[in-house]
């Protein structure tokens, strides 16, 4: 499996929407470690995610300019 290389500040887009929105794809990292802390760009709710099943849901990496 294939380690995915984010950081702070950048944006992933996930596989499956957050329950605020159907197209609620988007996520800021907040914070790294062994759980990542996200925040949906779509209603603003954090949300600390183990990193295994982070990586397993997303679908590409947007990164910070």
């Amino acid at each position: 499996m294939e380690i995915r290389k984010f950081e702070v500040g950048d944006i992933l887009v996930m596989k499956k929407p957050h329950p605020c929105d159907k197209n609620a794809v988007r996520f800021s990292v907040m914070t790294l470690g062994s759980d990542i802390k996200v925040r949906c760009l779509s209603c603003n709710r954090e949300v600390m995610i183990p990193r295994v099943k982070l990586e397993k849901n997303i679908k590409s990496i947007d990164r910070k300019e």
